[in-house]
């Protein structure tokens, strides 16, 4: 049984929406189940993103964030704070990211999760850190100052006061909300499956799902960068052999190359590309 649950009153949500449905998304960055959750959340975007804005709330133990901000305070050299590396941290890069913009921190987020899920570096090292802000184009050295600001921590301080409010004591959690400010929104603890939130979706929406036609292969990877052979399946619709065989091409086009992670096989679309 899934577990939902009513949310009376959190944060007000906007009073005008561009798309019928807000979904907040809480996660912990280096869960693992947080991780698998990203391939469902992408998959409702590809599908049904016309009907919901995403919002990414990050959670984390406050005593975390105290530690990390002393010693990152406490570093007296650039140094010292590329050699630092904490649980917390990635989190606070995320928030000095968004102060260079929303889209920009959305950006850095998207690239941490691509960080994640090669399982190549990391990503509680501040070095790891400063590598995803110039990957993604932002001012490094106002990112490593906003990194040390009270701004950042205040701003992740205000995502663990939502988490609060809306009372989640699980993470990954989601709560949708409706254009509606004054009604309550729909919390779903836990990961499920992608049904379960495609119905979810549909029952908010009082109506049936149109799904919107998956863009092609070149345009997935120029949006998610890094996609697995069970993914392309999932949103083609189509068997893990057809879809290996499609990745295969691309492979032999140079378009794309292929990452050996510990348990399973990614493909990333070739920055020359």
């Amino acid at each position: 049984m899934t577990h939902l649950q009513l949310v009376t009153d959190p944060v007000s949500p906007p009073a005008s929406y561009s798309k019928p449905i807000e979904l907040y998304v809480f996660i912990d960055l280096l869960q693992p189940k947080s991780r698998d959750l990203h391939a469902i959340i992408r998959k409702l975007q590809v599908n049904y993103g016309h009907y919901f804005s995403i919002r990414f709330i990050l959670s984390t133990e406050l005593s975390s964030l105290n530690v990390a901000c002393h010693r990152i305070n406490n570093c007296t050299s650039h140094e010292e704070l590329v050699d630092l590396s904490h649980p917390v941290l990635p989190s606070i890069a995320v928030k000095a990211a968004e102060l260079q913009g929303k889209k920009v921190g959305h950006r850095f987020l998207m690239k941490l999760f691509e960080y994640q899920i090669t399982e190549e570096k990391n990503i509680r090292s501040c070095n790891t850190l400063t590598e995803i802000a110039k990957a993604v184009s932002l001012d490094v050295e106002e990112f490593e100052a906003d990194f040390r600001s009270l701004e950042a921590a205040r701003s992740f301080q205000s995502d663990l006061c939502i988490t609060h409010e809306m009372d989640v004591q699980e993470v990954p959690s989601f709560v949708f909300f409706n254009g509606n400010i004054e009604d309550e929104g729909l919390k779903v603890s836990g990961t499920y499956s992608y049904e379960i939130y495609e119905q979810i979706l549909s029952e908010l929406l009082e109506e049936e799902l149109v799904q919107a036609p998956p863009p092609p292969l070149e345009e997935l990877f120029k949006k998610f960068h890094v996609l697995s052979a069970e993914e392309v399946a999932s949103f083609y619709d189509i068997s893990e052999n057809a879809a290996d065989r499609e990745l295969k091409k691309r492979l032999l086009q140079q378009k794309i190359e292929r990452i050996h992670c510990k348990h399973h096989s990614l493909f990333r679309l070739k920055t020359a590309y």
